[in-house]
Formats: C-alpha cells, structure tokens, sequence
C-alpha cells in the first residue's frame, strides 16, 4: 500500500461533518480539502453553510470560497487541482481529510471520472428551450423514466445535472448510469471512508434548525444580491432557487421557507442513497467521541497497510 491516507468523511447534509473533519485534523496534525462544490464560491457563504472563520482558523482549509460564482468551475476541475494539491500535502504529510456532501466531487477525487460519449450539441440546446418553457418537472418525469437509477442519485433540483444526465440518455440511447462503470482509478493514496449517521427524525430535524440559523444569519439578503445572476449554474442551488421564487412574487416568504426544508430533505435522503451503497464505509453515530472514529480509522489503516 503507499502508507498515504486520505481520510473522507461523509454522510448527508447537516450532520456535523465538518465538525468530525476538524477533529480528525486535530488529531493526525493534518489539512482538509472541501468537496463541497457549492461552498467553492465567495457570494455563497450563507446559504452553503460555509464553516465560520473560528473553524476555518482551526487547521487549514482548501477550495473554500475561492472562486466567483461568476466562475465556471467543473468536477474535472476539482479533481485535476485537488489531486495536485494531495501530491504537495502527501510530499509532508501522511494523512490528508476531504469532506463534503457532494458525492460527485468525492468520487471524482477518490476514483476518478468515467468517460462519456460526446453528444451533438444540439440535444442539450433542446433540452435548455424545453427547462424554459416546461420548467424543471419535466425534465425530471422524463429522467425518471429514461433511467431512473441515475434519478434516485441526482440532485433533482439542478437543472444542469437533469441536462447533463438527459442529453447522455437522448444522445446515446443508454442510460447516463450505464456509463458509470464504478472502476477506480489508480490513486497515490489509500481511502478511508468515514461515514456520519443518524436516525431519519434526527436528520430533519437539523436541516431545519440550520436553515431557520441560516435566515437569521441573512440568507435573504445574501439571495437578493445573487437574484439578478439567477441563471449561473452555480445558483441552482436549494437555498436560493426558493428565495427567487419570493423575491419575483411566486411564493410567499413562509412558503419558501418551507420549500428550503423540504428540498434539502430530499437532497439529504439522496445523499444517503449514494453513500450506502459503498461497503468500504464505517459509519459512525453523528454524535460519537472522535476517539472512537479515530481508533477505528487507525485499524483500517493497519489492515491495509498489513
């Protein structure tokens, strides 16, 4: 095995990741790279629940609001300078934390990307016209019926993932997860995934405390100055897709607020789908001592190096 290891903390929205992702830090005198693709952006700190400037403090951070919204960055992006980043952390450490909630991201970084086939530009500026005039739901009704595998795993609320997954399956005839071959590339470091969990109840029950933190912390105001950039891949986003819909008349305030809720409900529970299916993960309750995941963490790691 190399004896480099990237710890890869996991589990759904709100359950306390980058809590577990500072601690493991602490304890391995090591630095955490993000896989949260939305807390890339520096207009986005709000609404993505960036760690506040005491966690950031902590121990270093990396591809934590460095880009603009305005700034296309794509998951080949990512995993090109993330895996750049691990060679010169690896160079003086032996173990490196990445934490996050977009699956994509991590599996970008710790199996690397399956390749698909190109597709006529033309079936994604049909499907773009038809998001226009027909809205998301029926782009989602028609993924779900061209490959519904790949809708139980998607953040159905991007228009840009439903996009990508349908012009795949309209352009191929296949379905976008016959593509995901699920072979990992080789990487110069061994994986070990972490994974954080909690009754459902519990689950829900934190997304909604954090979203009411979030509108006392001024997401409103932080949507209102992103409203006019609606539009930006990276605004189609639970958190401020719902706000829009306030500020252009559509919905009362209540009610978007309600929709926050239940949208990242639904994204918690599709996180959950992605991640279980992996057998390599060792879950832990979300509220466990660090010691616990640490001795753990410590056993896999000689096993492995065994």
């Amino acid at each position: 095995m190399t004896g480099k290891f990237l710890i890869n903390v996991i589990g759904p929205t709100a359950i306390g990741k980058t809590k577990m992702a500072i601690a493991l830090a602490q304890y391995f005198d090591t630095e955490i790279i993000s896989a949260d693709s939305r807390q890339f952006y520096k207009e986005m700190r709000i609404g993505t629940a960036v760690p506040s400037i005491e966690e950031l403090n902590t121990v270093p951070h990396h591809f934590i609001q460095f880009k603009s919204t305005f700034e296309p960055y794509s998951v080949g992006d990512f995993e090109r300078d993330a895996l750049s980043l691990l060679k010169q952390l690896f160079a003086k450490k032996n173990v490196v934390v990445i934490a996050g909630g977009s699956g994509l991201y991590i599996d970008a970084v710790t199996k690397g990307l399956d390749k698909f086939p190109k597709v006529a530009p033309e079936v994604r500026k049909e499907l773009n016209q038809r998001l226009e005039v027909e809205g998301i739901e029926g782009l989602q009704k028609q993924l779900k019926q061209l490959d519904p595998i790949h809708y139980d795993k998607v953040d159905l609320e991007n228009p840009h993932r439903l996009v990508r997954a349908l012009e795949v399956c309209l352009g191929t005839g296949k379905p976008y997860s016959s593509f995901l071959k699920g072979k990992s590339q080789k990487r110069f470091f061994s994986v070990v995934n972490v994974g954080l969990q909690a009754d459902r109840e519990v689950i829900y029950k934190r997304i909604d405390k954090r979203v009411d933190l979030m509108m006392q912390e001024g997401l409103l105001e932080e949507a209102r100055s992103l409203h006019h950039h609606k539009k930006e891949n990276a605004l189609q986003t639970v958190g401020y897709k719902e706000l829009f819909n306030y500020f252009e008349g559509i919905w009362e305030l209540d009610f978007a607020i309600s929709e926050i809720k239940k949208n990242t409900r639904r994204f918690a529970k599709r996180q959950l789908t992605w991640f279980r299916k992996d057998e390599s993960i060792l879950w832990f309750p979300y509220d466990c001592d660090v010691h616990e995941v640490v001795e753990s963490i410590k056993d896999k790691m000689k096993s492995d190096n065994g």
